[in-house]
C-alpha cells in the first residue's frame, strides 16, 4: 500500500528540487568521486586504493540489477529478486525453486542462469572528442548514423576482438560526455543459493517501498570462467556484526532510473503521454496475469515472476507520477530550470553557443504525443514480453544487420554485443506457450485498440485475424522453444529465415518493416533532436557548475555516500533496523506474511536481536538492487533491495530529508546461512580473508 503523505513528501521534494544538492546526493561514478567532500562531511578518509578495490568487486548483471563478488572464487550476493528468473527458470513441475528456494551443497549442484551476464569494469576512457567531433553539423538519419560510426570504433579501438572483454561507450550529461567502459564478461553465472520467495519479498506488495521491512532478499551467484570458478582477487570482505546506526556507509552499484536533469517540458511529456498509457496498460496486465494465477496451481508457480514484475513496476511509477502531478514540486523544477536560463543569458557567448534548446524540446511536445504510442507498441514493447517474438525478432534483425559493417548497424547488433544475443538465443529456457499467447493476445489487442483498427500498421500485424486467433497460431506452431532451432536459424541466416515455414519467423519477417519504420521516425523525429537539445543544456551546466556535478544514472558504475539513519518518525529506539523478532511478529498464517516451514522450524535457533534490514540515506534508484553497502574500511554490511515511498521520487530529485535506500543486513544472512538452511560451507567461504 502507497502510505498517504503526499503533502509532506513532496513538499520537502520541492524545497530540495530547487536546491539540487543536499548532504548525500550524488550517484558518482568512480572516476569522480567527491573523497574530500566525504571526509569533510562523514569525516571519513577514503585513497584510491580503497575505490579501485571496491570498482574491482562491483559487479554489472545484465538481467538489470547489481552485485558485489564476496569470495576470491568468484562467489557474488545480490538479491533474490535479481535472480527470481533464473530460480523460475531452472524450475519445473515438480521443482519449484521460487517457492522452495534453491540450496546446494557442492559446487557441481551450482547451475548455470540462462541468458545471464555479470560483468566487472576494468577501465573507463574518455571519448568525448572523437564522437561529439563525428556528428558536427549533422541532423536526422546523418547523425544517427555519424554517432552509430564513432561509437562503434571507439569501442573497437579499446576491446579488440578479445572474446573475454566488452566494451560499452556510455553517455554522460546527456551525452555531452562520452566514456568507453571495459568490462570482463562472464557469460557463465550460476545459482548457488537463493531463499524462498514468502521470506525474500515477505510483506508483498503491501510492504514494498515502504520502512520498516522484514526480508531476506538476498542471493548469491558464482561467475564461472572456462567451466571452473573464476579467479576473483578483488573481493569484498563480509562482515557479520550487524551495521550502527549513524556510521558512514557507501553503496556502489548501477542505477539505471534517475533522470534529474530533464527538462520541464520533458517531465511533463512523462507526465502527460508516456506515464498514463504504460501504467493504464500495467495495471490491466497485472489483472490478466492475476486471473491467469488463480487458475490453477501451475498457472500460478509459472506465472510468479511475471506478476511480480509487474507489480513492482506499477507501484514504482505510481510514485513517481505522485512527484511528479505534485504542484510544488513541479513549480520548484519551473524556477530552478528559470534561474538556469537567466544564468546562461547572462553570458553572452554560452548564450550564443547553445541557443534555446529548452524552447526546442518544448516545441516537440506535439510530434511527442503523436508518435509516443506508435513507438512503444509497434518497436519499444512490440511482442508484449512474449520470448518467442522476441527470439524470432532478434534472429531476423541479426540475420539483416551482421550482413552489413559493425558501424551502420542497428546499436543492440553491434560486435560488442553481439556475444549476449547469442547467449540468450542458444541457452536452453522454458517456454510456456499458455503465458506466451496471453502476452501476444494482450499487445496485440492494445495496438488495435490504440492505433484503431483501421491503420495500416495494424492491418499489417493482423490482416482479418483476431488477437487471439493470431496469438494462438503463432504460439502454437512455432518451434523456436528448442535452442537448436534457433541456433541453426542464427547461423543460417537471412536464407534459412526466408525459408522457414515457423509462423513466428515469417510474423517477424512481414511486420518487422514496420516495426523499424516506427523506430526510425522515433530516433529521427523525436530521440535525436531531444538528445540534442539536452546536449546544449548539459554543455551549460557544465560551463556554469563544472566538476560539482554528477551524471543522471545510466546503468553505470557509481558510487554513492550516506548514513545508517532511519526516516523521520520512525521510533527512536527502533532506529534504522528492523529484526528478526519483528519478522516472527509480523508473521501471521496467509500471505504475504506467512513465513516457509523452514523458517518456521528454526524459530527457536535464531537470535531474535539480529538486524534483518537496515535504512540509510544513501542516493540510490532502479538498477541499484543487489549493490552491496560496505562499511569505511571496505567490508560488506548489507545488500541494497528496496527504498521507501520517498525515494521513489528520487528519479527526479533526491530527497535526503524523507528518502531512504533499504538493505538486508549481512549478518542477518549469516544467522539464516547457519541456523535456517545449514549452510556451514557457504558462511566458511564467505567468512575466509
Amino acid at each position: 500500500m502507497i502510505r498517504a503523505f503526499p503533502l509532506l513528501l513532496f513538499a520537502a521534494l520541492a524545497v530540495l528540487a530547487a536546491s539540487r544538492a543536499s548532504a548525500e546526493e550524488g550517484m558518482w561514478t568512480f572516476d569522480n568521486f567527491p573523497t574530500s567532500q566525504v571526509e569533510q562531511q562523514l569525516g571519513v578518509h577514503l585513497d584510491q586504493a580503497w575505490l579501485d578495490h571496491l570498482e574491482g568487486a562491483s559487479v554489472r548483471l545484465t538481467t538489470g540489477c547489481s552485485a558485489a563478488v564476496v569470495s576470491r572464487d568468484g562467489l557474488a550476493l545480490t538479491n533474490q529478486h535479481c535472480v527470481v528468473e533464473c530460480a523460475q527458470q531452472l524450475s519445473n513441475p515438480a521443482a519449484d525453486y521460487v517457492r522452495g528456494g534453491y540450496l546446494t551443497d557442492t559446487r557441481s549442484e551450482e547451475r548455470a542462469c540462462p541468458a545471464m551476464q555479470a560483468e566487472v569494469l576494468l577501465g573507463v576512457t574518455d571519448v568525448t572528442v572523437p564522437i561529439l567531433n563525428a556528428t558536427v553539423g549533422k541532423l536526422g538519419e546523418d547523425y544517427t548514423a555519424a554517432h552509430k560510426g564513432a561509437v562503434s570504433a571507439a569501442e573497437k579501438a579499446v576491446c579488440g576482438d578479445d572474446p573475454a572483454l566488452r566494451c560499452q561507450v556510455i553517455g554522460f550529461f546527456s551525452g555531452s560526455q562520452y566514456k568507453v567502459y571495459k568490462y570482463h564478461r562472464y557469460d557463465d553465472v550460476r545459482l548457488v543459493f537463493s531463499p524462498e520467495f514468502s521470506v525474500a519479498f515477505f510483506g508483498g506488495d503491501l510492504d514494498n517501498f515502504t520502512f520498516p521491512r522484514f526480508a531476506l532478499d538476498c542471493a548469491f551467484l558464482r561467475l564461472y570462467e572456462h567451466g571452473k570458478p573464476a579467479k576473483t582477487p578483488d573481493f569484498l570482505s563480509w562482515s557479520s556484526a550487524p551495521p550502527v546506526a549513524g556510521e558512514a556507509v557507501f553503496v556502489s552499484g548501477n542505477p539505471s532510473g534517475a533522470n534529474r536533469s530533464l527538462t520541464v517540458a520533458e517531465l511533463e511529456d512523462l507526465r502527460d503521454i508516456r506515464m498514463p498509457i504504460d501504467e493504464l496498460q500495467r495495471s490491466e496486465l497485472r489483472g490478466r496475469l492475476l486471473q491467469f494465477s488463480d487458475e490453477s496451481p501451475e498457472h500460478q508457480r509459472i506465472a510468479a515472476d511475471a506478476l511480480f514484475a509487474e507489480e513492482n513496476a506499477f507501484k514504482a511509477t505510481y510514485g513517481r507520477q505522485l512527484a511528479l502531478n505534485d504542484a510544488p514540486f513541479m513549480a520548484a523544477r519551473v524556477r530552478e530550470e528559470a534561474e538556469l536560463k537567466a544564468r546562461v543569458a547572462a553570458d553572452a557567448s554560452l548564450a550564443l553557443e547553445i541557443g534555446d534548446p529548452w524552447n526546442d524540446i518544448a516545441q516537440l511536445r506535439t510530434v511527442y504525443a503523436a508518435q509516443y504510442i506508435v513507438w512503444r507498441q509497434l518497436e519499444a514493447a512490440a511482442g508484449g514480453q512474449s520470448k518467442l517474438y522476441l527470439y524470432a525478432r532478434d534472429l531476423v534483425r541479426g540475420a539483416a544487420e551482421r550482413a552489413r559493417p559493425s558501424d551502420l548497424r542497428l546499436p543492440e547488433f553491434d560486435d560488442s554485443r553481439l556475444p549476449l544475443i547469442e547467449k540468450t538465443l542458444f541457452d536452453p529456457q522454458p517456454i510456456e506457450p499458455a503465458l506466451e499467447r496471453l502476452y501476444l493476445q494482450f499487445w496485440l489487442a492494445k495496438t488495435r485498440e490504440y492505433l484503431g483498427a483501421d491503420s495500416l500498421a495494424v492491418t499489417a500485424f493482423l490482416g482479418k485475424e483476431s488477437p487471439q486467433a493470431l496469438a494462438a497460431r503463432l504460439v502454437d506452431g512455432s518451434r523456436l522453444a528448442d535452442p537448436a532451432v534457433r541456433r541453426a536459424l542464427w547461423e543460417g541466416g537471412m536464407g534459412a529465415l526466408i525459408a522457414s515455414r515457423d509462423p513466428m519467423i515469417t510474423f517477424v519477417l512481414k511486420t518487422d518493416p514496420v516495426s523499424r519504420a516506427a523506430r526510425t521516425l522515433w530516433d529521427n523525429e523525436v530521440a535525436g533532436p531531444i538528445e540534442r537539445a539536452d546536449q546544449k543544456i548539459a554543455r551549460a551546466r557544465a560551463s556554469l557548475f563544472g566538476a560539482a556535478l554528477y551524471p543522471d544514472a545510466t546503468f553505470s558504475l557509481r558510487l554513492s555516500y550516506g548514513k545508517v539513519e532511519p526516516p523521520p518518525g520512525r521510533d527512536g529506539q527502533a532506529g534504522p533496523f528492523t529484526t528478526i523478532a519483528g519478522l516472527y511478529a509480523r508473521a501471521t498464517d496467509a500471505e504475504p506474511f506467512q513465513l516457509p516451514p523452514r523458517w518456521l522450524a528454526a524459530r527457536a535457533r535464531l537470535d531474535p536481536a539480529t538486524v534483518l534490514d537496515f535504512s540509510t540515506t544513501n542516493d540510490i534508484t532502479g538498477g541499484n538492487s543487489g549493490s552491496p553497502v560496505v562499511d569505511a574500511k571496505g567490508d560488506v554490511e548489507g545488500a541494497i533491495f528496496d527504498g521507501n515511498l520517498a525515494s521513489i521520487a528520487g528519479d527526479f530529485a533526491y530527497n535526503g530529508v524523507l528518502g531512504r535506500s533499504v538493505a538486508v543486513s549481512t549478518a542477518a544472512i549469516t544467522e539464516a546461512l547457519t541456523k535456517v538452511y545449514g549452510r556451514a560451507g557457504l558462511v566458511k567461504e564467505l567468512e575466509a580473508r
